[in-house]
């Protein structure tokens, strides 16, 4: 009975601690990806579905599904992550002559994210994230592109109180290597409305050297329904031709530790 007793105790006192730890900060909703990291010994999971159309030439229209993008993360230490994107999608092109149907994996990565600076007061929390692109493990687009990738960007955020808070985003992406990069940009009041509830807005966008870029706003809505899982919903639209007319996603977010 003193054993059953303790162990009861052990299995509960454990769990309230790790409810105690604080809410967990994700890269969803939106584009803008947060220098927080994922914790010494989590694993964090990151999936969401989304849509996007864009209209080319009346009456041919592209979709874009992702079904699903999951991210993957684990804590090396407070301070530091290894990261694992896989993304299955769907391309579909509807035009006169027929609907040409694109299905597979469209992206697997591997990186990881390091936070250097902490951010006190109104200087900003800072982190890298960086990632190398297996272009080569891609299946939708395989026979057309088999030449790898990678990508970089700086995560920061101020904290102007308990409730608003600034994030942004600057980088660069190289779809192939050999290739042009593409320069990255976000930028996104946030806002924690209640204890729960967080809300944003968020413009961001490409740029690319001779080429008109490529910018767009969205908005969302994340709900913490414990410190350790949450759900969110975003949509947005493009602000100029180059880019997608519209998008709206949905996900969910959750983490467990696996030691001490």
């Amino acid at each position: 009975m003193k054993k059953i007793i303790y162990t009861t105790c052990l299995i509960f006192f454990s769990f309230v601690a790790f409810a105690q730890i604080e809410k967990m900060e994700t890269d969803r909703p939106g584009k803008t990806v947060s220098p927080g990291t994922a914790g010494k010994k989590m694993v964090q999971f990151e999936t969401g579905f989304s849509i996007e159309t864009e209209k080319v030439t009346a009456p041919k229209k592209d979709l874009y599904l992702q079904h699903p993008y999951l991210l993957t993360k684990y804590g090396l230490g407070k301070r530091i992550e290894i990261r694992l994107i896989t993304e299955l999608a769907t391309t579909k092109e509807i035009n006169v002559n027929g609907n040409t149907i694109r299905t597979g994996l469209n992206s697997v990565q591997f990186g990881g994210k390091l936070n250097f600076l902490k951010g006190k007061g109104l200087s900003p929390k800072v982190s890298l994230i960086a990632h190398y692109d297996f272009r080569r493990f891609r299946t939708m687009y395989k026979s057309r592109d088999t030449i790898d990738g990678a990508n970089f960007r700086f995560a920061l955020q101020h904290n102007f109180s308990e409730h608003i808070f600034l994030s942004y985003n600057i980088g660069m992406e190289w779809k192939r290597f050999g290739s042009p990069p593409t320069y990255i940009y976000t930028f996104s009041p946030r806002f924690n409305i209640t204890e729960k509830w967080f809300a944003f807005i968020e413009v961001y966008g490409f740029i690319w050297k001779n080429y008109s870029p490529e910018n767009s706003i969205d908005f969302g809505a994340a709900y913490n329904i414990t410190n350790n899982f949450k759900i969110d919903a975003s949509a947005g639209f493009g602000l100029n031709k180059k880019a997608p007319d519209n998008f709206y996603s949905i996900g969910a977010s959750f983490r467990f530790k696996t030691g001490k």
